[in-house]
Order: C-alpha cells, then structure tokens, then sequence
C-alpha cells in the first residue's frame, strides 16, 4: 500500500475477530513504533504485550474502568454509556493488547517531551497495523486502574503506563474514517 493510502485508511477499530496475530506481524509493529522521532533519541517507550491469559487479565482490569462511568450518564446519554461499558468490558475482542510506558518522572518539560514522543511511536505502530491489513485502537483508561494494569502487564519499577493499543484483524469491513475538514490556518 502507499504511504499515502495507508494513513486515508488508517482508523480506530473496535471489533476484532479472534484470529490469533502472528508474533513475526507483531514485532514488525513494534520495529515501526520504536523508529518515531524522540528528543535526544532518548526512545523513552517500552511496550509491553498481553496475549491469551495475560490479556485476559487485562481486560479484567479494565473492565472496572465502567464502574465510575455511570457518573458521566448524563454526559453521555444512555446509548453512548452502554456503548462504552461493553466495550471496554472485553476492548471488542481484540487478541493482543500493548501496554504502552514511560519513565516515571516529576520533571514536566521532560515528561511533556517523552509524551509527545510516545504519540509518534503510537502513530506508528498504528499506521504498520494499517499497512498489514490489522486493526486497532489507542485506548485511554480509567487512571484509577493504572496500577492494576501495571500489575497484569508485570510493567518494570520506575516506569509508568500511559495507554494500550488494542490489535487484532477486524471482524468486518473498515468504516472509512470521518474527516474534521478545515485543520489548518494560514498566515501571510
């Protein structure tokens, strides 16, 4: 596929088959995600990977994330809230979940940066599932959970969980992606 048409048809899928992901596709993902540009190439991600039991942890975990989700009810109206609690009950289905990290730190400028990072390297990781015919989703959670996420994963000391990309092949068709129109002003 083009670069180009890769990123048009890049989008958030939220249901997946159960056809298992090949370990030689998912470190091909992981290669893409750790060539994002970093300050200092400090590469300040670590990816952790949750399959079979460990996944099914994971989900575990992140099911709770619905419990506080009936506070926002009337932010969201009760279509979208039961939307989103049976999602993130089972992150729909996906095989392979990646726990994305980061140093722990206090210092804001180099969190900032390790941040800004991370969304590189999550972008590509995204964009390398596109390109090989896989689904998936950056997922933020329920910061309650984290350190149960970190508990399932076995995430290092000293390093913190910022997000997990759900990955897997999609059960149907791929909705083509909603375009916000106008994204840039310019200026003479």
């Amino acid at each position: 596929m083009e670069f180009s048409d890769v990123i048009a048809a890049r989008h958030s899928v939220r249901d997946f088959s159960d056809r298992p992901v090949e370990h030689a596709v998912l470190k091909k993902l992981l290669g893409a995600a750790s060539l994002a540009p970093s300050a200092l190439n400090e590469q300040p991600w670590k990816f952790y990977v949750a399959e079979g039991e460990t996944r099914a942890t994971v989900g575990q975990v992140m099911a709770q994330s619905t419990v506080y989700l009936a506070d926002y009810i009337d932010l969201l109206g009760p279509d979208r809230y039961e939307e989103a609690s049976r999602w993130y009950t089972d992150l729909g289905g996906a095989p392979v979940i990646v726990g994305v990290t980061l140093p722990r730190t206090e210092d804001i400028p180099a969190l900032m940066s390790r941040c800004i990072a991370l969304g590189a390297a999550i972008e590509n990781l995204l964009l390398a599932a596109t390109d090989e015919g896989l689904g998936a989703c950056m997922v933020t959670f329920s910061y309650w959970v984290r350190d149960e996420l970190g508990e399932a994963f076995g995430i290092d000391e000293g390093r913190v969980i910022a997000g997990l990309v759900v990955i897997g092949y999609p059960s149907g068709p791929v909705e083509a992606p909603l375009h916000s129109g106008d994204v840039a002003v310019f200026r003479e």
